[in-house]
C-alpha cells in the first residue's frame, strides 16, 4: 500500500488544501489518517482533504508527495475512486430534491417536510461512515426506480420511504440500528400524520403509513420478506442490489464496509464479515422480485463466494 498526498492547490476556507488517498486501501487509509490526527470529518468518499498546514507533517508520517494528476490516476487504478456522476445525484442538493419529490402539494407541513428531510441527509454524511454513506441511499433509491420501472410489483411510495430511513440510524448495532432506525421513522413522520400528503396518493399520510414505513425498515434487518411481501421485498432488494454488482464495484463496496469498521481489529473483522456473508448465502432466496433476481442473484452468489474466500485466506 501506498499512501499519497498531492500539494496544497486547493482553495477553501481561508487557506488551501492537499488530497491524501491509498492507491490499495480505504482501511489502511483511514488507519493512517486516524493515527496522525486527521479526523473523519475530512474524509469525502475516496480521499481526505488536508489543509495545507498538515501537508509536510504527513509526509513526513510516510505520505509520499505526487502531483495531483498522478495522485487522480493512482486513486482511478485503485477502483476506490469515486466517480463525479457518483457525488452529483448523492449530493445534500440532489437528495433533498428526491425527498421533496416524495411529497404532494399541501397546507402547513412544508417546512416540518423541509426539516425532515435536512435530519436525515444529516444522518446518512455522518463522518464515521464509509459504505453506508449518502451513496448507498442514492444508489438504493434508484435501484428501487430500475425495479419499479421493471415490473416488480409492491407500493414504490412506501418503499422509497424506508429506503430513506433504513440505515439512517447506523452505529453497527446489527437489529438495534434497525430498530432505532424504524422509531426515527416514527418520530419524524409521526407529526405528519393528516397534514403531509404523499405524492402518488390522494389522501394525507395516515398513521398505517407511518407503520408500513417502520415495518419495512426491519425487513432490512434480516432481508427476509415473507413470500407475499411484494412492497418489503423492494425494500430488500433495493438495499442488497450492490452484491450483485460488477467486481470492480462490488470490490469497492467490500473495500468500503472494512473502512467503515476500522477499529475493529482483522481477525475479529473477518469472523464478523464471514458470519454476515454465511447469513446472506443461507437466505433461502437472497432477492425476491422477479428483476432483481434476474439481474442480480448469479453474479451476487459469485461474488459471496469470492469474498468469503478471501476472508477464510485471510485477505
Amino acid at each position: 500500500m501506498t499512501l499519497l498526498i498531492d500539494p496544497p492547490a486547493w482553495p477553501a476556507h481561508g487557506t488551501l488544501w492537499s488530497h491524501l488517498v491509498s492507491d490499495s486501501s480505504l482501511h489502511e487509509l483511514r488507519s493512517f489518517a486516524r493515527a496522525h490526527g486527521v479526523g473523519d470529518r475530512a474524509f469525502d468518499l475516496d480521499h481526505y482533504d488536508v489543509p495545507a498546514e498538515r501537508h509536510d507533517a504527513l509526509v513526513a508520517a510516510g505520505a509520499v508527495p505526487v502531483a495531483g494528476g498522478v495522485l487522480s490516476r493512482r486513486l482511478a487504478a485503485s477502483g476506490m475512486r469515486v466517480p463525479g456522476r457518483e457525488r452529483r445525484r448523492a449530493s445534500r442538493d440532489a437528495l433533498l430534491a428526491r425527498w421533496a419529490a416524495l411529497w404532494g402539494p399541501g397546507d402547513g407541513e412544508r417546512a416540518a417536510l423541509e426539516a425532515a428531510g435536512r435530519d436525515l441527509v444529516d444522518r446518512w454524511r455522518e463522518p464515521h461512515r464509509v459504505y453506508h454513506s449518502r451513496l448507498h441511499l442514492a444508489d438504493s433509491l434508484d435501484t428501487l426506480d430500475t425495479l419499479v420501472a421493471d415490473g416488480a410489483p409492491g407500493s414504490a411510495w412506501h418503499a422509497a420511504v424506508a429506503l430513506w430511513f433504513h440505515d439512517a440510524v447506523h452505529d453497527g448495532e446489527a437489529r438495534r440500528d434497525e430498530e432505532r432506525s424504524a422509531a426515527l421513522a416514527a418520530g419524524l413522520l409521526g407529526p405528519l400524520v393528516g397534514r403531509a400528503r404523499p405524492r402518488d396518493g390522494v389522501a394525507a399520510l395516515d398513521s398505517a403509513d407511518v407503520a408500513e414505513v417502520a415495518r419495512l425498515v426491519l425487513v432490512t434487518a434480516g432481508h427476509d420478506p415473507a413470500p407475499r411481501d411484494d412492497t418489503g421485498a423492494l425494500v430488500s432488494d433495493a438495499d442488497l442490489a450492490i452484491l450483485g454488482a460488477d467486481r470492480p464495484r462490488y470490490a469497492r463496496y467490500a473495500a468500503q464496509v472494512r473502512a467503515e469498521y476500522g477499529h475493529v481489529p482483522d481477525e475479529a473483522f473477518r469472523a464478523g464479515r464471514a458470519a454476515v456473508l454465511d447469513q446472506l448465502a443461507g437466505l433461502p432466496h437472497l432477492y425476491r422480485s422477479s428483476p432483481a433476481v434476474s439481474r442480480w442473484a448469479e453474479p451476487a452468489a459469485r461474488n459471496l463466494r469470492a469474498e468469503r474466500v478471501a476472508l477464510t485466506a485471510g485477505r
